[in-house]
């Protein structure tokens, strides 16, 4: 960004200071890192099943190893509180390298209600086998403290899944790294692939 001065009949141009930028920066950071925590930090409560209607919020992506996740959630109103249900799935071919772990991708991600991190740490949801389309699948429930609106309903809802290193190993030739790449559903075969654009 830049500041103009009018000095005279001339324009000046002054590039914005470095440190006014990091500052901003640093603002901008904190206050998502606040969000993310006050979320993470969010009481819930496992409130039993329910089933996805046609249009749950999808998201996903892939290992830099063979495989991927999906996961499908929604927001609904439980007993006049907050709930969110969902599931998740990874590929059947899934690296050793990520197999068995490739849950803890949702240890950081977090649903979205409109431009609300209403919870972080998806750890709840249920796991079932891959699919294309996660409508009427049957999925676990969380009640949130936080109370529901009739605006809500309305609100659009999204899965943020962080970029994140997986799995990490060192010896003698070198390091093995395994990062999640996000991007949206990728457990199941037909599912596009960012190597297939």
């Amino acid at each position: 960004m830049y500041r103009v001065g009018i000095g005279g009949a001339r324009a000046t141009v002054y590039p914005e200071s470095e440190t006014q930028m990091r500052s901003d920066l640093m603002r901008k950071t904190f206050a998502l890192t606040l969000v993310i925590l006050l979320a993470a930090c969010t009481v819930r409560t496992p409130a039993g099943t329910a089933i996805l209607g046609p249009n749950p919020a999808v998201a996903g992506g892939t290992f830099t190893s063979p495989g991927g996740i999906s996961v499908a959630a929604e927001v609904l109103e439980i007993s006049g509180k907050t709930g969110v249900c969902g599931v998740w799935s990874d590929s059947e071919n899934q690296s050793v390298l990520t197999r068995g772990i490739s849950h803890r991708v949702l240890d950081p991600a977090s649903v979205i209600l409109g431009r609300e991190a209403i919870v972080t740490g998806l750890q709840f949801l249920r796991k079932v086998p891959a699919r294309r389309d996660y409508a009427g699948v049957e999925a676990d429930c969380v009640v949130l403290e936080r109370p529901w609106s009739a605006a809500d309903a309305a609100k659009p809802v999204r899965i943020n899944i962080p970029r994140q290193i997986v799995y990490e190993d060192f010896d003698i030739t070198g390091a093995i790294q395994v990062v999640f790449r996000p991007g949206g559903p990728s457990a199941h075969p037909d599912d596009p692939k960012p190597w297939d654009n």
